[in-house]
């Protein structure tokens, strides 16, 4: 059975975005090359990347460019032959159609046909974008919580995850100090008891 996992880049305060529609590109951000090395690891690691609209529209701008070109920094251009050589699955009410490996599921039971693609594959499944990320931890299907957190406290902004007013038990797996000063925090989410 796979896991879903949900990696995102945060600051101290779990917000993953300032000013709307910056989509985590922000100028608090410490992503240098070996930071960028330990995002392609882990996409390595992935069987699969499960992704929101949002999430998968800012993706498909700049990673098939990236793949095709091999000027930009061996990090970046590895990345984006990972993200389009990997299978994907777009979750979208309005997109009929995506390029890139990528199927799309939606609609009203869309968390069912998540859950059901999750007891198909084996190995962890990447999911990206925080509404996506909410729904799968509300339905109990979200497994991992993989963050990389920057050095910054933001004050406002988009958090981690979107309207969830729940506790959320945590073990944590796994940490890392870069250089950068960037933390990782690798959790299992635990069962509710």
């Amino acid at each position: 059975m796979g896991r879903f996992l949900y990696n995102m880049n945060t600051s101290v305060d779990l917000l993953i975005e300032q000013v709307p529609g910056d989509h985590g590109a922000g100028a608090w951000l410490r992503i240098d090359e070996e930071l960028h090395e330990d995002f392609n690891a882990l996409a390595r690691e992935c069987t699969m990347f499960v992704q929101g609209r949002v999430f998968y529209e800012i993706m498909e701008k700049s990673w098939p460019d990236a793949a095709a070109d091999s000027s930009l920094p061996s990090v970046v251009h590895e990345y984006g032959q990972i993200w389009v050589s990997k299978p994907k699955v777009l979750v979208s009410r309005s997109r009929s159609s995506a390029g890139h490996n990528t199927r799309i599921v939606g609609g009203d039971d869309a968390v069912a046909q998540l859950a059901r693609i999750r007891s198909e594959v084996d190995g962890p499944i990447a999911v990206g974008g925080s509404n996506l990320a909410t729904q799968l931890l509300a339905a109990g299907l979200l497994d991992e919580l993989v963050l990389y957190t920057h050095p910054s406290v933001l004050g406002f902004g988009r958090s981690l995850f979107h309207d969830y007013d729940r506790p959320v038990d945590l073990e944590l797996m796994e940490q890392k100090r870069f250089a950068s000063g960037v933390t990782l925090h690798r959790y299992t989410i635990l069962p509710v008891a």
